[in-house]
């Protein structure tokens, strides 16, 4: 999958990085200031896409930080069997497995619109349209 590369003080929140290989939203970034002989510090809070855990970070500010390509496609609901929903892409007309978020779960039924999250070759379910 493509990507591009930041300096760890270019993280803004908002931003996708990879952490530990995991696709993540930043959440916030605090930098501290240089010292005499050394660099600034960052300490970056991001929410993984796929699972919603917090990761916390601390990296030297001129660090680089891979970006991932977040691709964000539109899709219908062909079969729901228990926690993984059959979704064609109404682009493509392809037919992908995703796994049903655990929140959703109830609220996605067989011929619903979707909004689908394709990061680093995971795919995710975020919302109903």
């Amino acid at each position: 999958m493509a990507f591009k590369l930041i300096n760890a003080v270019q993280a803004r929140p908002g931003t996708a990085i990879l952490v530990d290989g995991t696709p993540c939203i930043v959440k916030s970034n605090d930098i501290s200031k240089t010292g005499k002989h050394g660099h600034a510090k960052c300490r970056i809070e991001a929410i993984s896409v796929l699972d919603g855990k917090k990761k916390v970070f601390v990296t030297g500010g001129h660090e680089r930080l891979e970006c991932p390509m977040i691709l964000k496609n539109k899709g219908q609901i062909l079969s729901i069997a228990e926690d993984k929903a059959s979704v064609m892409d109404l682009e493509s007309f392809e037919t992908i497995e995703i796994a049903i978020p655990e929140e959703m779960k109830e609220d996605l039924k067989d011929g619903d619109q979707v909004e689908y999250w394709d990061a680093e070759g995971n795919k995710i379910i975020k919302r109903k349209i």
